[in-house]
């Protein structure tokens, strides 16, 4: 299973950037969760958002109502609409995936696959 992030970038404060993550080795609905998380330097990885096989949609709390996931089951491609970012969303962004639904969707342990990270840079 590979995972190739891409979209990162540099953008001011209240400006948009869309992340992308081209999943390849296993197909969505293989997948319990895949995910969106993010690692600012200094702190830990942080749970940012995931979509569950049946479409749910989850959030992290400091991103609801500003960011989108989403995904495109013909192109395996996970997606990551962010608009009004502020500074403290600067961090490397993470997208992983999972097989199976033990654990918690949050939880960093129970991802079993992850891609490389994409860096967004948000200026104030």
């Amino acid at each position: 299973v590979q995972l190739q992030a891409s979209g990162g970038g540099s953008v001011q404060a209240g400006g948009s950037l869309r992340l992308s993550c081209v999943l390849s080795g296993r197909t969505f609905s293989s997948t319990s969760h895949v995910a969106w998380f993010r690692q600012a330097p200094g702190k830990e990885r942080e749970f940012v958002a995931a979509i569950r096989r049946s479409g749910a949609r989850f959030y992290g709390p400091s991103v609801k109502d500003r960011f989108a996931i989403s995904r495109d089951n013909d192109k395996n491609t996970l997606y990551l609409q962010m608009d009004s970012l502020k500074p403290e969303d600067t961090a490397v962004y993470y997208c992983a995936c999972r097989p199976y639904t033990g654990g918690e969707y949050y939880d960093v342990g129970s991802y079993d696959s992850w891609g490389q990270g994409t860096q967004v840079t948000v200026s104030s």
